[in-house]
């Protein structure tokens, strides 16, 4: 059974960002945070997450032509092929959004802008984007110009094998342009990605209630979808789904510890058999505030085991039971802080280094 294992706080607030696991870290660009200047241009941020020494680093601003480094936004997606990281699409409150390609290369750290042909999608944010083979592929959104997307944006697209499947997202029962009356279906849907072509997919089970902004990722074969908002329903959710593209089932799944709260707009990577989910946003603990208007943005970490060794189950037991930890090494002792049975980590988590 997954266990929620560790919960870090003090990392950076962002909501909106993407990010991308290449080995055991995660780099993350942009997002917002409430209360940020997002008129002024400035280079975008990148956050780095060390996976083994559980610290995040700032990385320095790049020294490179202005041109390569895309602006600071939020909405937009980042894939990774080989050892390069893609950034397309966002916007933010002086450019709007934005349709030229960047490449982060995770070795040197540098910024390019390769150069495209082809139709080029308009700028947008809230779309998707994946890669299979090489190729990445942009899904929905909501555009800057032109036709706006005709199905949905905010949506999650995962590839499992051969197949993109999109669940979620916000649509319009007036056709493309937005008139405030949303819709949030819960229909999952499969585009194969070699024949070009939507499928039907099974769905013989209950699905998880319509939502946008939520997190998915596929693990070992199967999709799982995590968090996000409804705003017919004006709520917020933090259930954990699993669905089987085999038979169509959905599952509600239990997992053991103290997870995140209910959010949207966070991100959520795979590092081997752990999920590392962070940032986002979610109502303000003001009961009478319980709206989109009144957000709180988190700069927390939490961490799913999907198979935790003996030792972690070792830890969660010595949290679980109080047991005396004055006989353990300082570095299991601080890692024991970080469980999320008893205690949030304490020490600063942003470094200039690791």
């Amino acid at each position: 059974m997954p266990h929620w294992t560790v919960h870090l706080e003090g990392g950076p607030r962002r909501v909106n960002h993407a990010a991308v696991a290449v080995g055991h870290r995660v780099f993350s660009f942009g997002g917002y945070c409430s209360g940020e200047d997002y008129e002024t241009l400035r280079q975008i941020d990148v956050h780095v997450f060390n996976a083994v020494s559980l610290r995040w680093r700032k990385l320095p601003p790049a020294c490179c032509c202005p041109s390569k480094v895309p602006y600071m936004r939020y909405g937009h997606t980042a894939v990774l092929i080989d050892d390069v990281i893609y950034i397309w699409g966002g916007r933010n409150d002086t450019e709007g959004a934005c349709n030229v390609l960047y490449t982060f290369h995770t070795g040197t750290e540098q910024w390019t802008t390769p150069g495209v042909s082809g139709h080029v999608p308009g700028a947008r944010d809230g779309h998707s984007a994946c890669v299979l083979e090489r190729n990445m592929y942009v899904f929905g959104g909501f555009e800057q110009l032109g036709t706006p997307a005709r199905w949905r944006d905010f949506h999650s697209a995962t590839v499992i094998g051969s197949k993109m499947f999109v669940f979620g997202g916000r649509a319009d029962r007036s056709g493309p342009f937005h008139s405030n009356n949303e819709i949030y279906c819960n229909r999952i849907r499969a585009f194969d990605l070699l024949t070009e072509t939507w499928l039907e997919v099974p769905q013989c089970s209950p699905p998880p209630e319509g939502r946008r902004s939520h997190s998915a990722f596929s693990y070992r074969g199967e999709l799982y979808v995590f968090g996000g908002y409804n705003a017919r329903l004006n709520r917020h959710f933090q259930d954990l789904w699993r669905y089987t593209p085999e038979t169509g089932r959905w599952q509600r799944v239990e997992v053991q510890g103290k997870g995140p709260c209910a959010r949207r707009r966070q991100c959520c990577c795979i590092v081997g058999d752990k999920i590392l989910l962070f940032g986002g946003t979610s109502p303000s603990q003001d009961q009478d505030l319980q709206d989109e208007f009144y957000l709180m943005d988190h700069s927390d970490l939490y961490i799913l085991d999907f198979s935790p060794s003996l030792k972690t189950l070792c830890k969660l037991a010595v949290l679980q039971y109080s047991l005396d930890q004055s006989c353990l090494p300082h570095d299991i002792r601080w890692e024991l802080s970080a469980m999320t049975t008893n205690s949030n980590i304490s020490r600063p988590l942003l470094s200039s280094h690791g």
